[in-house]
């Protein structure tokens, strides 16, 4: 498999894992060392910190899709666009269009970025 493939399973698996709610697994795709910048959450630095963080990802989302349109591969760096869709724990509706930029080396992301319409997701800091 060359680097545009094994990019591209590790993008498929970034939104397989996210869509089955399997958020160790998605962690399991990150270097130790990872870095990402999410809008929402801010700056995060280390696995350890990301697994952290993703523990409370069950309990804010009634339901959560994030379904891939585009995946663009690079070399070392990759895009994917995509289209939420997601219920808050309120019961709150949540679409958008979502960027997510990564840098993937030695087979794990070691940089993500996303961006996105920070409006929609207003709805998980109410109530």
């Amino acid at each position: 498999m060359d680097r545009y493939e094994s990019h591209t399973e590790i993008l498929r698996k970034y939104y397989e894992y996210a869509n089955a709610g399997d958020w160790d697994r998605w962690c399991d795709l990150f270097a130790d060392d990872q870095v990402m910048d999410e809008q929402l959450a801010g700056h995060i630095e280390g696995l350890e910190v990301l697994r952290s963080m993703m523990k409370g990802m069950g309990t804010m989302y009634r339901a959560f899709r994030n379904e891939p349109v585009h995946f663009l591969v690079d070399g070392e760096k990759a895009a994917a666009v995509s289209h939420l869709t997601a219920v808050s724990a309120s019961g709150e509706a949540i679409e958008a269009e979502v960027m997510n930029f990564f840098r993937i080396v030695d087979g794990k992301i070691a940089y993500m970025a996303n961006y996105h319409d920070t409006v929609p997701f207003q709805v998980l800091s109410q109530g």
